[in-house]
């Protein structure tokens, strides 16, 4: 049996009890419906978030705090967590997950106008809706030198149907793969019906653009990681 984190399984529980989709099946076709981090993606979070020593992890779409309880339960502890849920009720249950972490602030609201404030990060999780290059690409300038990105809800493209249009465009893969200041990997999860995509930002700006004095120098152990076959 799998076993995960404590503050992971409290998680779970009040995602249960407050009727958040723990799976995208649970969720339903609806793609705009939202569910829980899924278990490989919360392991994959868990292991940036062991890296960011004195480092600063951001997270948007909290829901009711599975994400955050799986970067809580390995963040050094010299590290600091800001969460952001729209939602009300689900930040209240998140807010309830997490209060006794000092080392994490749960925020209620629209991450557009709350999150740039508490930037850079070392690792920035996007779980909320982020609907054009344009909103993607600014996540970039969220993150600091070596920071990463990471993205879930992807669908790996060999288990895509074959008249899906995601195979001819397809917005995430798109911006990870195609944008400047980033270098990308796709993992498939085991289950081999998800995957998440990560980018680690590779300059401070776009070229021709002079450089910030207060950002800090990319940690240069802090890779990428590489996609395994699964």
């Amino acid at each position: 049996m799998e076993e995960f984190p404590p503050l992971v399984v409290q998680a779970n529980t009040i995602a249960r009890q407050a009727g958040f989709a723990l799976t995208r099946e649970e969720a339903g076709p609806d793609t705009a419906t939202p569910s829980c981090c899924l278990p490989g993606v919360g392991r994959i979070l868990a292991v940036l978030a062991a890296d960011c020593h004195a480092g600063r992890i951001g997270e948007i779409g909290t829901g009711v705090g599975v994400g955050s309880a799986w970067m809580a339960s390995s963040m050094p502890a010299d590290c600091t967590l800001v969460t952001v849920e729209i939602d009300e009720d689900r930040a209240a249950h998140a807010g309830r997950l997490l209060a006794s972490d000092g080392r994490i602030r749960v925020l209620v609201g629209d991450a557009r106008e709350l999150i740039p404030s508490h930037a850079p990060f070392d690792l920035l999780f996007a779980d909320g809706a982020r609907p054009d290059h344009m909103a993607y690409s600014s996540l970039v300038d969220l993150l600091r030198v070596g920071g990463q990105l990471v993205m879930d809800d992807v669908t790996p493209v060999d288990v895509l149907a074959a008249d899906s249009p995601l195979r001819a465009s397809d917005l995430k893969r798109t911006f990870f793969f195609g944008h400047p200041r980033l270098v990308s990997t796709e993992i498939v999860l085991p289950d081999l019906h998800n995957s998440l995509l990560i980018g680690t930002r590779l300059s401070l700006d776009p070229p021709g653009t002079p450089a910030r004095a207060t950002a800090r120098p990319a940690r240069t152990h802090n890779s990428a990681i590489r996609a395994n076959s699964v």
